[in-house]
């Protein structure tokens, strides 16, 4: 608020679902504000919350929209013209400011532009253009930046960076604008750093498909191929306040508080486009690593806070592919290298120390690898963070993506408020009591989501997950609707669930979001609990509670899971068939020949279906089908170490011949090496005795071609196959009959085998889960500040009867309870240390003098009452010096919690709370800031500042 003068415009975000309930104000001339007060005009409309809340901070941004330097747009009273009237009531006819290349200097600052930008291509707010490097690699002695500019009510974006790198964007805001906010624009821009700016209320626009909301996408065809009629959902639909379409560049401190439709969002072009094409034959962003991100918020979208996915359409509209160019595209995948060379070692993509809250789809979607999350928090959003692989096997190596350290909220505190756009109210979090919600009332609300694979949580925090009647809600969950693989090596370790997480993991369920739950990836849902912190069972899968391929007698149902824990070993069988392409698999194990698995496979545009069930080791399975069996199967060991082994027993029609063979597949340049054929032997026990040579036996009585699978080579880390390539056998049929291929009735009983455990059940775990969870308390967006987490549960005498020892404060975790009537515990402000604690049976003189006299100089005051009685009057005068603003009007039987401080200051975290009399309190929280300047600490450390070491890098 430094430098904040009456008369001046100041914007407050939105903390809720919709980014509508951001709310204007105009500052007003105030002689008794504090330092750390203002007086605006006008009453707000909505909640903003102002704090930390269960850990993930919430705190509006507030930013500040005037400047003395003011270029602004000539604007007409409504919209005229060719200037897309039939999307916009208002003139979207500004101005705009562009840089051209060859510049002598670009050094903008604390300017204000509104009414900037055109619904035209190529004129926005500020445009660099085709400035190639404008940096020191550029020439320029003293780079370019842009810093501390107010763009708002502008029409078409907020700064455009095209073909420029090396550009400094920092402390600026744009609000209310139309299109990509921050948009670097071909896939060539590189290097360029985004620091603590801020962008709020990102509207649609007509510009690009991926500006353009359903009407407009619908709508709007001009560039299409013949009378195509565009799908908002996969072409358009993407507006975002940072679009960043080269992941080589810099965002550090950034907070995307509301879009449309994304926060930031990082998408891969496969070459240049726009006015770039030709330039490079090849961006190679899909492989280029991640520069630094580092402390960026997100909140207030309605897809996505961050979304890591995608590419855009390269090519023309088309008969063959009538899409307009430039339309989103699924086509690209983020897998970073070295030198964005694929044949040398993956750089691990680093997102460190992200917030998303009140995100209405995704806190993040990440697809990709290898990718590692750190040091985060998410919170109030339908799906916290899901992680998607590649999910193209064979071509797709595998990879890691992992989170650590971080926190993840379920429903908190942020109870929101109606209106501004915000379309869902209703009943939920802990106390059940009315709040906005994502989505709908019934959608599943997911913490961590399981899809595709391998995925590792770890030193990890869940809480408030509480599911209702009308909802489940679950801290660990699976991408709905799923026709993709799962990966047996998805795992999870060191985690902690607090009490207020009713369902721990929930596979599903059918009715509502879940439809019939019953595709191909909805069944062979399973991640592996690595020390038993999920389900108390060291080293087990947990699997659907109805899928017998991965079960054996020992396991444990959980049945408000609909899961099943399971020791055991697991790996993945990659069926690949063709002519016919379009038959329904059936996967029988011999221990459970009554419960059947059919697949349906993936049913993508391909000339070969794909299946991938989940298999448990050492066993044996037979495979049928519902027409003819395939002329040409493939059978790929995925996630085999070398050793592992299956049985398998392909049905086809009696006198089938067959030509089997197995390879090595190479997934880089699509070759095969090392092809063997196999030769058929008399019996199934001469083949079982020789389990690691190349044979078959058919056995004609029954259909069932048998075939042991058993890996031969080492795979290393997270990777699907063995260094080598992938191990796969092809068996070609040739079939003289047309007849169904299903041969259970006669494979069953004859190979029917009595259900065995191959590794036994752990003991369950007994005892505290040692160093789970995540080390931090809160989880800020000054990750240099220190926070004192502190609660306060007070009740009247009759609560604490009926609920014995529920009275206590509570500071960083260290629960101190208390039996008498007042509590007292300070905390030094300095180092976070509990200094003193006592008790009080009334308010009195002994309790008015320690007010007065026993507390220390830089002392946090922490004051816990129940029922409370005495001289009340004396002990309200008491606390004024300590925090509140008069003497506050007590009672007796009310309950109070109190936090104060004792020194030189009055910080703004100090307040009284009190019941009406016989009512009692709920539980109150606060994360208190240590080591503040106001405190005159001493020998205080000196405070690490990682975001300017790391902005200090990236302008290197």
């Amino acid at each position: 608020m430094e430098g904040w003068q009456a008369g001046d415009r100041i914007v407050i975000a939105s903390t809720d679902y919709s980014m509508h309930q951001a709310e204007e104000f105009t500052v007003l001339h105030c002689p008794e504000c504090k330092a750390r007060q203002v007086k605006v005009t006008g009453m707000a409309k909505f909640l903003h919350v102002g704090e930390i809340m269960d850990g993930i901070d919430m705190r509006a941004e507030v930013g500040m929209l005037t400047r003395n330097i003011v270029i602004e747009g000539e604007m007409e009273d409504s919209c005229y013209g060719d200037n897309w009237c039939q999307f916009f009531k208002h003139d979207t006819f500004g101005g705009h400011l562009k840089i051209l290349k060859n510049f002598t200097s670009v050094h903008l600052s604390n300017v204000e532009l509104v009414h900037m930008g055109q619904q035209v291509m190529g004129s926005y707010p500020v445009h660099f253009h085709l400035c190639g490097d404008v940096d020191r690699l550029g020439g320029y002695s003293s780079p370019t930046y842009l810093k501390s500019l107010a763009i708002h009510h502008c029409y078409s974006r907020c700064v455009t960076v095209h073909a420029t790198n090396g550009l400094l964007i920092s402390d600026t805001i744009g609000y209310d604008t139309l299109g990509h906010c921050f948009f670097l624009e071909d896939g060539i821009e590189e290097r360029n750093v985004l620091y603590h700016n801020l962008g709020l209320v990102t509207k649609p626009g007509t510009l690009l498909p991926t500006d353009r909301n359903d009407v407009m996408c619908s709508m709007i065809r001009d560039n299409v191929y013949g009378k195509y009629v565009p799908v908002p959902a996969t072409d358009c639909k993407a507006v975002s306040t940072f679009w960043v379409a080269n992941p080589n560049n810099h965002l550090i401190n950034n907070a995307a508080a509301g879009s449309q439709d994304t926060g930031i969002w990082y998408l891969f072009h496969k070459v240049p486009t726009g006015e770039s094409h030709g330039l490079l034959t090849d961006t190679k962003a899909e492989l280029t690593p991640l520069g630094t991100f580092y402390n960026n918020r997100v909140h207030s979208n309605f897809k996505a806070g961050l979304f890591i996915d995608k590419g855009v359409k390269v090519t023309n509209a088309s008969a063959a592919d009538p899409r307009e160019y430039l339309c989103l595209d699924n086509s690209a995948r983020f897998r970073p290298h070295q030198d964005a060379d694929p044949q040398k070692p993956r750089v691990a993509a680093l997102i460190d120390r992200l917030i998303a809250f009140k995100n209405n789809d995704h806190g993040a979607w990440v697809r990709g690898g290898d990718i590692i999350f750190q040091n985060s928090g998410f919170s109030d959003n339908g799906v916290g963070l899901s992680f998607a692989s590649d999910g193209s096997f064979p071509k797709d190596d595998g990879s890691s993506q992992v989170i650590s350290e971080s926190l993840f909220v379920g429903e908190s505190r942020n109870y929101g408020s109606q209106g501004g756009q915000n379309k869902y109210w209703g009943v939920g979090g802990v106390e059940e009591r009315n709040r906005t919600l994502p989505r709908d009332k019934s959608f599943p609300i997911r913490g961590f989501q399981i899809y595709d694979g391998p995925i590792h949580v770890t030193k990890t925090t869940f809480q408030n997950y509480m599911a209702l009647p009308v909802r489940f809600t679950s801290a660990i969950g699976f991408f709905l609707k799923n026709p993709w693989q799962l990966n047996p090596k998805n795992s999870f370790s060191l985690l902690k669930f607090d009490t207020n997480v009713a369902l721990r993991v929930f596979f599903g369920k059918p009715g509502p979001w879940f439809e019939s739950y019953d595709l191909d990836g909805d069944k062979n849902a399973v991640f592996n609990d690595i020390d038993g912190s999920v389900t108390g069972y060291k080293d087990t899968y947990v699997g659907r509670m109805d899928n017998f391929l991965v079960q054996h007698p020992g396991c444990k149902n959980i049945t408000s899971w609909f899961g099943s824990i399971c020791s055991g070993k697991y790996a993945q069988v990659y069926v690949q068939t063709r002519r016919p392409e379009n038959l329904n698999m059936t996967i029988v194990r011999d221990e459970y020949s009554n419960h059947p698995m059919t697949l349906r496979g993936i049913n993508q545009r391909a000339d070969f279906q794909q299946y991938q069930p989940v298999v448990m080791l050492e066993k044996g399975y037979t495979i049928h089908w519902n027409g003819r069996a395939p002329e040409e199967i493939y059978l790929y060991l995925v996630n085999f170490d070398k050793s592992d082994w299956i049985r398998v027993g392909l049905c086809y029609p009696k006198g089938s011949t067959f030509q089997v063979m197995a390879d090595i597949y190479q997934r880089q340049n699509s070759t095969a090496h090392s092809v063997e054929d196999f030769q058929e032997v008399d019996s199934l026990k001469q083949l079982q005795n020789k389990p690691g040579e190349r044979q078959y036996y058919f056995d004609n009585s029954t259909g069932l071609l048998f075939l042991v699978l058993q890996a031969r080579q080492e795979r290393e880390g997270h990777s699907y196959c063995s260094t080598q390539g992938c191990e796969r056998v092809k068996v070609t049929a040739t079939m003289g009959s047309q007849t169904t291929s299903n041969c259970m009735s006669a494979a069953y009983p004859k190979y029917s085998a009595p259900p065995t455990a191959i590794i036994a059940m752990p003991p369950k775990s007994s005892g505290k889960c040692e160093n789970c969870g995540a080390s931090q308390l809160a989880f800020t967006s000054d990750p240099h500040q220190t926070y004192l987490h502190v609660q306060i549960q007070s009740l009247m005498n009759t609560g604490i009867q009926q609920a014995r020892g529920t009275c206590f404060i509570s500071v960083n975790g260290t629960r101190l309870l208390f039996q008498e009537r007042f509590f007292l515990v300070t905390v030094d402000a300095c180092n976070g240390t509990i200094t003193k604690n006592v008790s009080f049976t009334k308010a009195d003189a002994v309790m008015a003098n320690y007010l007065e006299t026993g507390l220390s100089q830089r002392s946090i005051v922490l004051l816990g009452s129940k029922d409370i009685s005495g001289d009340v009057d004396a002990m309200s005068e008491k606390l004024v010096p300590l925090g509140t603003a008069k003497p506050a009007q007590l009672h007796k039987k009310e309950s109070i919690a109190f936090f104060g401080y004792r020194g030189g200051s009055r910080p703004v975290w100090t307040r009284l709370y009190s019941s009406l009399a016989g009512q009692g309190l709920p539980l109150l929280e606060k994360y208190i800031p240590l080591q503040l300047e106001e405190y005159d600490c001493t020998k205080v450390n000196a405070v690490q500042r990682k975001e300017l070491e790391l902005l200090h890098k990236a302008l290197q």
